[in-house]
């Protein structure tokens, strides 16, 4: 198994905590890391064993064998999963952190899920005397290698108080939009607006490669206009080669999508971009490219 990668960063000085980590995938790997590094206390659980015997390995820490018995004595846990579903079983499933985490302890979720299970662990949680705050986060796999990652939080003013200088271990900008359910939701605005610009790169790039201009010198000038992006600086010259075997996956962008636009049902918002977007992702797919960074979008005009 390969190391893990995660890059030197300064960390603000804080009081350590007994933290765990639940969930230790492409992001939450590198993010349980700058924890430790930190000079937390870590614990880790994974659902795959292995990939926990093998962080401990490399970092230091503890590994556990549930995600309970990960959270037991931790002040603060840290959760990385899948999806809603994913997220509700290792709260309060059999063995979940809810039933070891001590009476004023700290869910902070990092899943990118629905707001509507945000509110529902933050409800759960109050009524067991604990804490939930949604965080879902921006910034990619670099974001988290690096410890810049732009975390977008839900939930009681004072609690994220607590949390906010603990979560700077792995971020760069770590801001609270609301109640429960507000990180979720503002990482709906995000996901919208890079799905849109993404499609809008891909269409301005296949239009000059149609044309026969040279990518690489029309990005060296845009990039320094009213059209210049993240996206367009740190996607446009791959997406010009035709290199996508890397970043946040198609499928990845096709979960979050699906969320926002069921929300957008639900607040009767109107979304007919995000939503062709979405279809076109499908397309990408369905062309072998699951797996392959977002901005691949492009394929579908070459």
């Amino acid at each position: 198994m390969s190391a893990y990668q995660v890059a030197t960063k300064a960390y603000e000085t804080v009081a350590p905590h007994r933290v765990a980590f639940v969930g230790l995938g492409t992001m939450g790997a590198p993010m349980a890391a700058h924890l430790l590094r930190a000079g937390h206390d870590v614990t880790v659980y994974n659902r795959t064993a292995a990939k926990a015997e093998a962080w401990v390995a490399q970092f230091g820490g503890r590994s556990a064998p549930t995600p309970g018995e990960a959270a037991e004595g931790a002040q603060v846990v840290f959760t990385c999963v899948g999806n809603d579903d994913d997220l509700r079983q290792v709260c309060v499933g059999e063995g979940g952190i809810f039933d070891r985490l001590s009476p004023g302890g700290v869910v902070v979720d990092h899943t990118t899920t629905s707001a509507e299970v945000a509110r529902e662990l933050a409800a759960a949680a109050q009524a067991r005397g604990v804490h939930f705050i949604d965080a879902p986060v921006s910034g990619g796999n670099l974001g988290a290698i690096n410890g810049a990652l732009t975390v977008m939080c839900g939930g009681e003013a004072e609690v994220f108080a607590s949390v906010q200088p603990v979560i700077f271990a792995f971020a760069r900008a770590v801001t609270l939009l609301g109640g429960p359910g507000a990180g979720q939701l503002t990482k709906m605005v995000n996901q919208i607006c890079v799905s849109t610009v993404l499609q809008g790169l891909a269409e301005g790039l296949a239009f000059g490669e149609r044309a026969g201009l040279d990518l690489n010198k029309v990005l060296e000038v845009i990039t320094q206009g009213a059209a210049s992006s993240w996206q367009m600086q740190h996607r446009g010259p791959t997406m010009a080669r035709g290199e996508f075997d890397f970043g946040f996956a198609v499928d990845l962008m096709r979960k979050d999508l699906g969320l926002v636009l069921q929300e957008g049902r639900r607040l009767g918002a109107s979304l007919p971009a995000t939503a062709l977007i979405d279809q076109f992702y499908g397309d990408v797919q369905g062309m072998g490219g699951g797996r392959q960074d977002t901005s691949s979008l492009i394929r579908r005009l070459r």
